[in-house]
């Protein structure tokens, strides 16, 4: 008998660079197949190599922990320079064999620069400083880009705030138990 492969869904994280301050939010859902919601206040961000480097994942949660520890290795072997260990992080990923089968997605992000890594060997640092993972990574990186043009601007952490409550309120594996670390 075979048995069918269990997926894990739902996440929502953002990242924003903006005047040497990151802010990086997620919300708390776990997803087990379909149509279950298994956990409701996991956290899905993280500071990372001295509290300089922050992170955060959509994905299987067993392989983002063990893409945590691999990028704060890299993170430790350069020094904190987060391009280089972001760079180092994801050739390992894209070229070794158990890794490439990793399935998860890091956003990760220092006071100048905000990177997604995938497993396929993209390094990729949007141009507006503004980024999203998961399932509703697209609606939250929609409101956030809108909240962004608003004069006065909002604080980061608000912008992240109301723009991650935003993908919460379209994105089935989305919810408001809301994660968001900031770096000045």
């Amino acid at each position: 008998m075979r048995v069918a492969a269990i997926e894990f869904h739902g996440t929502t994280i953002l990242g924003i660079v903006r005047d040497g301050k990151a802010v990086i939010g997620g919300d708390g859902q776990v997803t087990f197949g379909q149509n279950t919601v298994m956990k409701h206040t996991a956290t899905k961000v993280r500071r990372l190599y001295h509290n300089k480097v922050l992170a955060g994942f959509a994905g299987s949660v067993a392989d983002a922990l063990t893409l945590f520890e691999l990028f704060e290795g890299k993170l430790e072997e350069s020094h904190g320079n987060l391009q280089r260990a972001a760079v180092a992080l994801s050739r390992q990923w894209r070229t070794d064999r158990m890794l490439g089968k990793l399935e998860a997605l890091l956003l990760v992000a220092d006071t100048e620069h905000l990177f997604i890594l995938s497993g396929t060997g993209e390094v990729i640092e949007p141009d507006d400083y503004i980024a999203a993972i998961g399932s509703g990574g697209s609606y939250a990186l929609a409101a956030a880009r809108a909240f962004s043009s608003i004069e006065p601007p909002l604080p980061l952490e608000d912008l992240v705030r109301r723009s991650l409550d935003i993908a919460a309120d379209i994105c089935i594996y989305t919810n408001h138990h809301l994660t968001i670390e900031t770096l000045n």
